[in-house]
């Protein structure tokens, strides 16, 4: 087997080939059997011998300290401990293995194999009788043998600094080990031949960590191997050059001996670069080839790394399509880690233009699946996957098409920011730079208002999204100049650009304003927009000052310039909320006292203007805002701004007034039906203030404002119904303001919400509204809200409890709509009482039993819909005892219900309802298992169960045995229509 994966001018022959068999002992045990000779000496032996025999009486995990002996230190003996233990630097520890390599090599590279074997966890050693040994499988097995493989810990996986260090110091001294033997023993035809040897056996090895260790040794001496070689490389060119130099002479300065000398020289490099090809033959042929694939990620991830850097280092020979096959067969690798590494080698490649010619073989197969892995269930392979697109549309132009571009630009609206950045990154470079130069061309002298205008127009051609504000987050990192330039954007809205610049659309104007507001909230929280953002972080003093500063200046600014902005577009509902969000961003604390006073009060009478001219609730609800605002939660806002609302609330006190003494005069609401005038708003207003003061009886308020014809069959009547029997249920408000009397709806009034919920959330979609996916959306959306709103109600006992049966039947044809409510009102009401709860759940399978009259489809639905329920109690059987058991004695109860008046004729009509029940049976607790076969039992069996129990000392085990069958038989399978018989016992209930 060895013979076939390194090479003969590489065998060591000290090693014989591996045996063929598949054994573990053979599969990587060639490397470690004999191993000399003839040449070592009684004194290297007994070295040896002295340490195994001391680690053997006291092992340890690789971590011992020194520890005196007879008043002196004894420093760590073999080359294990001084690596693991790190306190000598890498390359001292090189050089005294060397200078030992070079006195007795045989006892040096013992040492050097125990350490690659003590690397891996395993707690034997080579001894130098294992070392003369010729029969390599023994010496294999017994390493297998003292290897625990229970323990899935060794020193490269384990957690902690500590293990962190070790392996950097592993891999530092398999790279400075090939550094410092370069100039000595590397090519002795010995050393390395048998290192090569060891971990290509090892790699084939059963033992994971045999294969975990060898492989990351091997392939950091191939690293190193490449660093050498292309350092040889450099030399071997250099002295070329010189040669050309020297031969180049005239014939009498020329001398031949300088030539010979340099002749000379020339020749041992070539063949120190044919020997250390060979031996990168060796090493990736025998552990590369067979590791990439290995079942184990952390081993793959290894090799993808390492082959990665061995095309950057040393193209000439790696940067080839038959290695890089290798990183492209690895990107469909199902672990995300060997993804990523691949992602990150492609970086390193792509970042380099000189290497982009040798990619386009490459580039052409794997660049759909480069694209496709943006959409990576992992986020940060996913936001490599766009880093390395963005390398390669910034170095070769031609690596994606148009289409590819416009796929990864919509990924500036992803919810994971990092993701999003990394597409804005990509956005800014390649569409917005690229598309500044179109509008220079058209006149447009400013490279920031170019990338402004190409900016709308992309958020206009992407269709599919109105989020501004994740857009501008997207590009906040990449473009901060132009997303805080105010001045012109604001400009650019009133007219004030350049005459020769082209004049904006209303829907450019919409988007302008949509931006503003983005950009504004951006550099005033310093945090990214909901959605993006996880727990807001602690701002560095130097994002602190940014900070203020870009408030004074939106202050400054905006409180100048929008009141002509909101005179301008008073009349566009959407435009003047967008611009009335952002006052509440105002620092007037950093604001000049002149500045201030001389445009608060024309800023002021544009707000009091707009709210005297809408009647929308955002609009009014902005303005509002600002008031709050400016004001301060505290009152110790402008003086001014607090005149200015209390003179705007007077005025419009004064005129609901007004407006309401001549309704009263010209309607009267006792005496008319009043549901052509379409007076619902206005009087679920009135009907609001009226509960706040108190003023009518909430008993008179909750029947009427549902009795009436016009409110009972509207959706947002239902939706005020149920908040306000929220206020005035027993969870009422009693803070002193509000006295609300406790009251609880009437068992008519509560099957009237219950129908109401029944004919508007779980009955048949409209089949207008079949195919249309923007209407059933809608009215989907309105369904969740109302079935929320209902359960609500039984959540807070409001309801009773027991309606909830009903809306539990629902559970498996809604689950995708209303899967997720149903689950906790569930958990919540098993919160309040367990008893009741679990009522409730057997209340809705009797129900849904009784629905049907034998075993069929549905049957196996309603065990599907217990199957459900069952699983909500999780795996903690003793939180749910309560819960179970009772589901059982209901359960059962129900089940034989009317035995009695059967007289033993016929089975029990609901008989069938056990086999529902042992949906629960694996959530009962051994004791609640016998008290519900005691429950399952007839009176007169109980008796005698009783007497059985009693007197069973006295009885033989064949009779009790007999007694025990003879009471179990009395309880006789449930024939089903089909003829199968329906096990009634239940799960281990003969055990009682």
């Amino acid at each position: 087997m060895m013979g076939a994966v390194v090479p003969k001018q590489l065998e060591c022959q000290v090693w014989p080939p591996l045996n063929s068999s598949p054994t573990p002992c053979n599969a990587g045990v060639s490397a470690k059997a004999s191993m000399t000779d003839g040449r070592s000496t009684s004194r290297g032996k007994r070295k040896i011998r002295e340490q195994c025999e001391n680690r053997r009486r006291h092992p340890s995990d690789g971590r011992r300290p020194n520890q005196p002996q007879n008043g002196e230190v004894v420093e760590a003996v073999t080359l294990f401990e001084v690596v693991i233990m790190g306190k000598s630097a890498m390359q001292s520890v090189v050089d005294d293995w060397i200078e030992a390599y070079k006195s007795d090599r045989d006892v040096a590279l013992l040492d050097l194999i125990n350490f690659f074997i003590q690397c891996s966890g395993c707690q034997g050693m080579v001894t130098a009788e294992m070392f003369q040994s010729s029969q390599n499988c023994d010496v294999m097995q017994k390493m297998t043998e003292t290897f625990d493989e229970d323990d899935k810990d060794y020193p490269l996986v384990k957690a902690g600094p500590y293990w962190k260090k070790f392996r950097t110091n592993f891999c530092d001294f398999t790279s400075v080990l090939v550094q410092q033997c370069q100039f000595s023993i590397l090519y002795d035809n010995y050393l390395m031949d048998t290192i090569i040897s060891l971990l290509s056996g090892l790699a084939e090895s059963m033992v994971r960590a045999f294969r975990h260790t060898s492989t990351l040794a091997a392939m950091k001496l191939l690293t190193a191997l490449v660093n050498l070689i292309v350092s040889i490389d450099v030399s071997k060119h250099n002295l070329e050059r010189l040669y050309e130099v020297e031969k180049s002479r005239p014939t009498g300065k020329r001398t031949n001996t300088r030539l010979d000398q340099l002749e000379k020289k020339k020749k041992e490099y070539e063949q120190k670069h044919l020997d250390i090809e060979n031996m990168m033959n060796a090493i990736f042929k025998g552990t590369f080839l067979q590791r990439y694939r290995d079942i184990i990620p952390e081993i793959r991830a290894i090799c993808i790394e390492e082959i990665a850097c061995w095309m950057t280092t040393y193209p000439d020979r790696f940067l080839t399509d038959s290695y890089l096959k290798y990183i492209g067969w690895m990107l469909y690798d199902k672990q995300p880690d060997v993804r990523l590494k691949c992602l990150q080698g492609l970086q390193g490649i792509f970042g380099q233009k000189a290497l982009g010619c040798k990619m386009d073989l490459f580039t052409c197969r794997f660049k759909d699946r480069l694209v496709s892995m943006t959409l990576d269930r992992d986020h940060e392979v996913a936001v490599q996957a766009m880093k390395l697109l963005m390398l390669m549309s910034q170095n070769y132009e031609d690596a994606l098409s148009s289409e590819d571009c416009e796929t990864l630009y919509q990924f500036v609206y992803a919810t994971h920011r990092p993701l999003a950045v990394a597409a804005g990154e990509f956005l800014y470079n390649r569409y917005l730079s690229v598309t500044i130069f179109f509008y220079l061309a058209l006149g447009w002298l400013h490279n920031s208002r170019a990338c402004l205008r190409a900016l709308i127009d992309f958020f206009l051609e992407s269709e599919l999204h109105s989020h501004v504000t994740y857009l501008v987050d997207s590009l906040w990192d990449w473009a901060p100049s132009l997303l805080k330039d105010w001045e012109y954007m604001t400009a650019l809205l009133l007219g004030n650009a350049d005459s020769h610049e082209q004049a904006l659309t209303d829907a450019h104007e919409r988007v302008l304003i949509e931006i503003i507001l983005a950009t504004v909230r951006e550099a005033a929280e310093f945090h990214p927009p909901v959605g993006r953002g996880g727990t807001r972080r602690i701002l560095s003093s130097r994002e602190k000052k940014i900070q203020v500063e870009d408030c004074t200046r939106i202050t400054e600014h905006f409180i100048v310039v929008l009141p002509q902005l909101l005179a301008k577009y008073s009349v566009d509902t959407e435009k003047v909320t967008n611009l009335l969000h952002i006052p509440q961003y105002f620092d007037l604390e950093l604001c000049s006292a002149e500045l201030l006073d001389k445009h608060l009060d024309t800023f002021l009478s544009e707000i009091k203007a707009v709210v005297n001219k809408h009647s929308y609730t955002d609009v009014l609800n902005a303005c509002a805002r600002v008031y709050a605002t400016l004001c301060g939660e505290d009152g110790s806002g402008h003086k001014k701004v607090g005149l200015a609302r209390d003179e705007l609330v007077d005025e419009l006190v004064h005129t609901l007034n007004q407006c309401l003494d001549t309704f009263w005069d010209e309607v009267g609401v006792n005496a008319h039906d009043l549901t052509r005038w379409n007076l619902y708003d206005t009087l679920a207003k009135l009907l609001g203030f009226e509960v706040e003061q108190n003023a009518l009886p909430v008993q008179v308020t909750v029947t009427k404002l549902w009795t009436r014809k016009y409110f009972a069959s509207s959706t947002p009547a239902f939706m005020i119904l149920c908040d306000l029997l929220m206020i005035v249920s027993h969870q009422g408000l009693s803070d002193g303001l509000i006295e609300c009397v406790e009251y609880l709806p009437s068992s008519s009034l509560q099957s009237k919400l219950l129908f109401f919920v029944e004919d508007h959330v779980f009955a048949e979609e409209p089949k207008e509204f079949r195919g249309q996916q923007q209407q059933k959306l809608d009215a989907l959306q309105q369904k969740r809200c109302l079935l929320a709103a209902y359960c609500k109600l039984i959540v807070h006992n409001v309801v009773e409890m027991t309606a909830a049966a009903e809306i539990y039947k629902h559970y498996m044809r809604t689950y995708n709509d209303f899967g997720d409510i149903i689950k906790e009102t569930l958990s919540r009401t098993r919160q309040n009482d367990k008893i009741q709860s679990a009522k409730t759940l057997i209340l809705c399978l009797q129900q849904v039993c009784n629905s049907i009259n034998s075993i069929d489809s549905s049957f196996n639905n309603i065990k599907e819909l217990a199957r459900r329920f069952a699983l909500t109690f999780g795996w903690d059987q003793v939180k749910s005892r309560e819960s179970v058991a009772m589901i059982h004695k209901d359960g059962i109860e129900f089940a034989f219900q009317g035995i009695g008046a059967l007289e033993g004729k016929s089975l029990p009509p609901n008989l069938n309802f056990l086999l529902i029940l042992s949906e629960f049976s694996n959530k009962l607790l051994k004791p609640d298992k016998r008290l519900s076969l005691w429950l399952s039992l007839k009176p007169g069996e109980r008796e005698a169960l009783t007497l059985q129990a009693s007197g069973s000392s006295a009885q033989p085990s064949g009779a009790r045995r007999q007694a025990s069958l003879g009471s179990r038989g009395s309880r006789r399978a449930a024939r089903t229509p089909g003829g199968q018989a329906a096990l009634l016992d239940l799960p281990e209930a003969g055990a009682a």
